[in-house]
């Protein structure tokens, strides 16, 4: 494991915060918005990000950063020695295609990483806060779990998963241990490049044989409308929730943001299907 200690003072008094997925957009702004607050270990899948992730926060001594597939056991066991305050449970990938065709290792991947290994982690780090009496887990999840986005199903079911376990978990906790808080972030659409990359993967093999071949055209103009019109470049309001979950002292369950998608989807859920 690599970590790097600079000139940053670290309190005695400070929490201990643990992100994965922390390589790039919503969660390096939360990142840089509370980064003298906690002392901040910051997670990364792979070498590559590890690197990137090191040079930027090479000067903060309370900003440890290591590799941190969470689908690997010998990974997440790198953390079984760390007193964890709050854990921000972000990694997740997101795989298209339709559901009529989409091959299903590929959505067996998908649940490994965004439902199954996350889960696992949370499993790990709650077991401790359990022991010690306190904590905070804060879980990404997306409204993409209440609203079916059509060639996304594989990506919004592992969303609904996230949401509902997490709902049961908050319930389950709260029968013994009313200090160990369970949150939830269902965030609209932002550009930050994993939607872009979501929509375009279907790709490598829709374009050699798909059940959708006279309309694949029409399916690519309405993923470019919604990346280029619908998706927001600007990610405060996001960020300001996931900020509220990681500092707030209360019950709340959910932050959702923008305003305008979190209202659209409670009309969706008043008249769907």
């Amino acid at each position: 494991m690599i970590i790097f200690f600079v000139n940053n003072k670290i309190g005695d008094n400070m929490k201990k915060i643990l992100f994965t997925g922390a390589r790039s957009g919503i969660i390096n702004k939360v990142i840089d918005t509370i980064i003298n607050d906690y002392i901040i270990y910051l997670t990364v899948e792979n070498d590559a990000q590890l690197k990137c992730v090191n040079e930027k926060y090479k000067n903060y001594s309370n900003v440890k950063c290591f590799k941190l597939d969470i689908t690997s056991s010998e990974d997440r066991n790198k953390i079984k020695d760390i007193d964890i305050d709050i854990f921000v449970s972000n990694a997740a990938i997101g795989e298209g295609g339709s559901i009529a065709e989409i091959p299903f290792n590929r959505v067996r991947n998908n649940y490994e990483v965004n439902v199954f290994s996350n889960f696992e982690l949370i499993q790990m780090i709650l077991g401790k806060m359990l022991k010690k009496g306190s904590g905070k887990i804060v879980i990404m999840s997306s409204l993409a779990s209440i609203y079916p986005i059509p060639f996304l199903g594989s990506y919004c079911s592992t969303k609904s998963s996230i949401s509902m376990l997490s709902a049961c978990l908050k319930k389950e906790i709260n029968m013994i241990n009313k200090d160990i808080k369970i949150k939830l972030i269902e965030p609209g659409l932002y550009r930050t490049g994993f939607n872009e990359v979501m929509f375009d993967n279907k790709y490598d093999f829709m374009e050699r044989e798909t059940f959708f071949n006279s309309i694949l055209e029409k399916i690519r103009k309405r993923e470019n409308f919604i990346i280029k019109y619908l998706t927001l470049k600007n990610y405060n309001s996001i960020v300001r929730q996931i900020v509220k979950a990681i500092q707030e002292d209360n019950n709340k369950f959910i932050y959702k943001a923008p305003l305008i998608e979190a209202l659209g989807t409670k009309i969706y859920q008043m008249f769907k299907w």
